[in-house]
């Protein structure tokens, strides 16, 4: 077993919804999980899940699908690379970093997130990294 993983933890799923606002009504009004933050542009809100860290994240533009933080989206699709997975998207810049998609000898895609720029804020407005 190797201690160097490049997934540090699951980041968010995302769950596809028809409109943010109707996503909302089910998740924070009927469900009780509280906004942390909405972007409109990206189409995206994202939900607190208990008292960890991981989100629930609506979006009206992606597919239901598990996101998971790596310390380096470089780093890691070398890694999924050399052993036998493959990139699905190469990575981009979002506004809290970058995101890719790679996936599995199994066929499974892997969001994966490098918060390197910041996070949210409840008004979906980016803090930088300190």
């Amino acid at each position: 077993m190797t201690t160097d993983s490049p997934l540090l933890d699951i980041d968010a799923v995302t769950v596809p919804v028809d409109d943010l606002d109707s996503g909302l009504r089910f998740y924070r009004d009927a469900l009780g999980h509280t906004v942390l933050w909405r972007n409109d542009v990206i189409g995206q809100a994202g939900l607190r899940v208990g008292s960890g860290n991981a989100e629930i994240v609506l979006t009206t533009r992606q597919r239901y699908e598990p996101n998971w933080l790596v310390s380096s989206i470089d780093t890691c699709i070398a890694r999924f690379v050399a052993h036998g997975g493959r990139v699905v998207e190469e990575a981009a810049e979002i506004p809290v970093g970058r995101v890719a998609v790679v996936e599995d000898p199994f066929g499974n895609p892997l969001v994966i997130v490098e918060l390197s720029k910041g996070s949210y804020q409840p008004d979906g407005t980016v803090v930088p990294m300190a």
